[in-house]
């Protein structure tokens, strides 16, 4: 699977557009009054400034080359706090043969930065921001898991290892990216927030718009 775009909600605007381009150096796409857009590798990431006088965040991970992890640790201290878990600042994942570190942006996003050994490709160039991939995980918090998920896998978009469905959390995709599909009031790992059900939209294979509105219900079209 390959997320081409996510559009995402913040009631921090200028701030998180200052934060993105200025601070960590991402390539601005596009911008407007009430939203910008950034190159993430081969995927585009958007913030709108939020309507609905709320404060989202989500969690999402940014796929970086496979032998390039230390070095993208490095680079990212120098411009933010890595989050820990059990007093450690970075995670191997056995079942994705891939190493994560974390922080949080000023909306409180979980970002991850994901070097996944087996499906990434290496790189010969030195870390920047401009190394980023694509973009590797979104969530999608949901009070219908199974309903979602079911959407989702009717679509193409399996859950990983052909596995069941599970009422409570999934990974719905394959290869280097994955919807995070699960139930709100869970600990997102690496941070002391619960999930929270917030709107948003991702494209996906250059075909599918998949979109979660304010409630929790998702809507899938294809072109």
């Amino acid at each position: 699977m390959i997320i081409n775009q996510a559009v995402l909600y913040t009631h921090l605007l200028d701030t998180m557009k200052d934060f993105y381009v200025n601070s960590l150096d991402f390539p601005l796409t596009a911008a407007s009054p009430r939203s910008f857009s950034i190159k993430v590798g081969e995927s585009e990431l958007t913030f709108k400034e939020s309507s609905l006088h709320t404060k989202p965040f989500y969690h999402f991970a940014f796929n970086i080359p496979a032998n390039r992890f230390m070095e993208a640790k490095q680079w990212a201290t120098q411009i933010v706090l890595l989050n820990t878990e059990e007093k450690k600042d970075e995670i191997y994942f056995e079942a994705f043969d891939a190493h994560s570190f974390y922080f949080e942006d000023p909306a409180h996003n979980i970002v991850e930065y994901i070097s996944r050994h087996s499906d990434c490709p290496s790189s010969k160039d030195p870390f920047s921001s401009k190394s980023l991939l694509s973009i590797g995980e979104i969530n999608l918090t949901t009070p219908h898991v199974h309903s979602v998920g079911t959407q989702l896998i009717n679509s193409g978009i399996t859950v990983r290892n052909n596995r069941l469905l599970n009422e409570t959390f999934n990974f719905l995709g394959s290869g280097s990216a994955f919807f995070l599909v699960g139930t709100p009031k869970r600990r997102w790992f690496f941070s002391n927030r619960d999930s929270e059900v917030h709107p948003l939209m991702a494209k996906v294979n250059h075909s599918l718009t998949v979109a979660l509105d304010e409630k929790g219900m998702l809507k899938i079209t294809q072109e």
